[in-house]
């Protein structure tokens, strides 16, 4: 989003009515954008730092309360982002909206932001009435951010009221690197949002190789929402979904419970630890779904 500097009146000229929109729009707030937020958001280090030499504050908040760290992050713009951080900036300030510039940093997929931020002290795991950072990276599809947090311990499977857990919001926007990654890390097969199973969440967006993918893992087919349908029930009639949790309604193969049996007693870790059991290859990349 850009706009124009402001003119400074002349002794000839009125002074211009000051407004002042309070709506939740974020396109209606920018009346006090200041230069440092341009250079942030169009990634101009030159710019930004020389403002910052000059002694601008580098904490100046629009009245949404976005700052120049918020800008840089949504721009993925990293150097902009460490100048800011190096010179002060609020690592964990918050929007009126509730995002921090973490969040905006998953936004725009850049995983070099979010580790400089994580360096600089931001929280990897916040209140749940704060915007989730590992809910929107795994949203877009950014896989290498959603890594970066569950390696600083963000909780797998936290559940936001609106939105789920992360496995259920990367069934819910078809993001299948995210499904796999969330699944090899442990993450709980049936909790989504609320009743609503992951499985739920593949079977209406006719998910169909998700579908697969879960099942492979374990995913309840029995499980009931809470309006009582299961996945098969939210399936199109005759559709790729519907066929294939048909298909895969009976009972399990017994090297699919083996290999479940396995995965469960060495827990989350499963996928460090298989490696130490020294088993043959095969087998091995059995147990990993490889």
């Amino acid at each position: 989003m850009t706009s124009m500097a402001p003119t400074m009146p002349t002794s000839s000229q009125p002074l211009p009515q000051l407004v002042v929109l309070l709506t939740p729009n974020a396109q209606d707030c920018w009346a006090d954008r200041s230069p440092l937020h341009e250079a942030a958001a169009q990634g101009r280090l030159l710019a930004l730092k020389t403002l910052i030499a000059q002694g601008v504050n580098v904490n100046l908040v629009t009245i949404n309360r976005v700052s120049s760290l918020h800008e840089a992050c949504l721009g993925g713009h990293v150097a902009c982002a460490k100048a800011l951080l190096e010179n002060g900036a609020h690592v964990n300030g918050v929007t009126v909206h509730g995002a921090t510039p973490l969040f905006n940093a998953c936004c725009s997929g850049s995983a070099a932001c979010v580790s400089v931020l994580l360096e600089f002290g931001a929280k990897a795991q916040l209140e749940v009435h704060l915007a989730s950072p590992i809910h929107e990276a795994v949203k877009r599809g950014n896989r290498e951010c959603m890594e970066i947090l569950l390696a600083n311990n963000v909780n797998i499977d936290q559940e936001v009221p609106h939105l789920g857990t992360p496995l259920y919001v990367a069934c819910t926007y078809q993001r299948l690197d995210c499904v796999k990654k969330l699944l090899e890390l442990g993450a709980n097969i049936d909790h989504g949002q609320w009743l609503d199973t992951p499985l739920h969440a593949a079977a209406r967006q006719n998910s169909v190789e998700i579908i697969h993918l879960l099942i492979d893992y374990g995913a309840n087919l029995k499980c009931r929402n809470a309006q009582g349908k299961s996945a098969l029930d939210l399936a199109a009639p005759k559709s790729g979904v519907e066929q294939a949790l048909l298909l895969r309604e009976g009972p399990p193969t017994l090297s699919q419970l083996c290999r479940l049996c396995v995965r469960k007693c060495l827990g989350r870790a499963c996928h460090q630890t298989i490696h130490k059991l020294y088993l043959p290859e095969p087998l091995e990349r059995f147990l990993l779904y490889q």
